[in-house]
């Protein structure tokens, strides 16, 4: 039985254009860069976006406090009224192939409590983002639940400038395991060499949280494991690419953007962001890249922004 993708016209026009070994005017070439930069800012998020240029970041990952009240930082008394603080920024500093990932998660219970749904109701009605889609983050361990259907998953919205976003979907592929493999060959409304790419990930993805003894872990409360960011810094950026998180955290956004060789601007108000970063680099396998890299702490911005453009040169 077909699906609506079927007779969607932007859908039925990317496979004309990839028949006719045509790119589609969102493509963008990676940089060939010498070395990827890492700027470290200690300081509040919204203070720092409105110190960035217009149209100045590839993309932006940032997973915000939730509001559930785990220490001082994860509470306020009128959440969305923050959040619009630096998602009124966010527009201003995407490039026009720019992309936006922001975690979260939907509280029902308590109505004081603000959520991504509010955020991506804001974002529809009061911005020019454009929605492009919903990730949800399965996961098979949690905590048990007696008056609710106990949570496994997480929600991340992806937001983009324009309709020309990048996107990089034989990046993220999955491969077929060799049975479905050979069904999905025999499928003739199915392009066979995607099939041999590998599948599309879906819009869920199943990818375990970290345990508390995971050898990834650096000591943030709040750590998202390496293979999930890592999936939407490659689909979603290009080499030599400029990536952004102003909730960087436990620092995982720049370990992977050091491994992908993507330039990254990590900004938090926890001075043990240095401490959790460096923490990453020693762990890393020196196998997975092979690009070096240089992490630059409190440069001016533009000072930064001038380096990245003449290493991408």
């Amino acid at each position: 039985m077909a699906n609506k993708s079927h007779f969607n016209s932007g859908h039925i026009a990317l496979n004309k254009l990839k028949k006719n070994g045509k790119q589609h005017s969102s493509v963008i070439n990676s940089v060939n860069i010498k070395k990827s930069l890492h700027g470290i800012y200690v300081q509040d998020a919204v203070e720092f976006l409105k110190k960035l240029p217009d149209s100045s970041v590839q993309l932006i990952l940032v997973d915000p406090p939730y509001n559930l009240d785990l220490d001082y930082w994860d509470t306020f008394d009128n959440y969305l009224d923050w959040a619009k603080s630096w998602v009124d920024e966010i527009y201003r500093v995407l490039d026009d192939s720019g992309n936006c990932v922001i975690f979260g998660g939907f509280q029902y219970q308590d109505l004081k409590k603000g959520d991504l749904l509010e955020i991506l109701h804001y974002t529809r009605h009061h911005t020019e983002l454009r929605f492009v889609n919903l990730v949800i983050w399965y996961y098979k361990n949690g905590m048990s639940a007696h008056r609710f259907f106990a949570n496994r998953h997480e929600e991340a919205i992806w937001l983009s400038k324009t309709k020309k976003y990048y996107f990089d979907l034989d990046s993220v592929r999955v491969p077929y395991d060799e049975e479905s493999k050979i069904l999905a060959l025999k499928d003739k409304r199915l392009i066979a060499e995607n099939i041999e790419k590998g599948k599309n990930p879906t819009n869920v993805w199943e990818i375990g949280r970290l345990n508390g003894n995971s050898v990834e872990r650096v000591g943030h409360p709040t750590q998202k494991p390496i293979e999930l960011i890592r999936r939407f810094v490659r689909g979603l950026s290009y080499q030599g690419g400029l990536v952004l998180d102003f909730f960087a955290g436990s620092g995982t956004t720049g370990r992977v953007c050091i491994e992908e060789g993507r330039h990254s601007l990590l900004v938090d108000s926890d001075p043990k962001l240095m401490e959790y970063l460096l923490s990453h680099i020693g762990k890393m396998d020196s196998d997975l890249f092979s690009l070096p890299h240089e992490i630059i702490k409190d440069a001016s911005v533009e000072t930064f922004l001038q380096m990245v453009k003449e290493n991408n040169g």
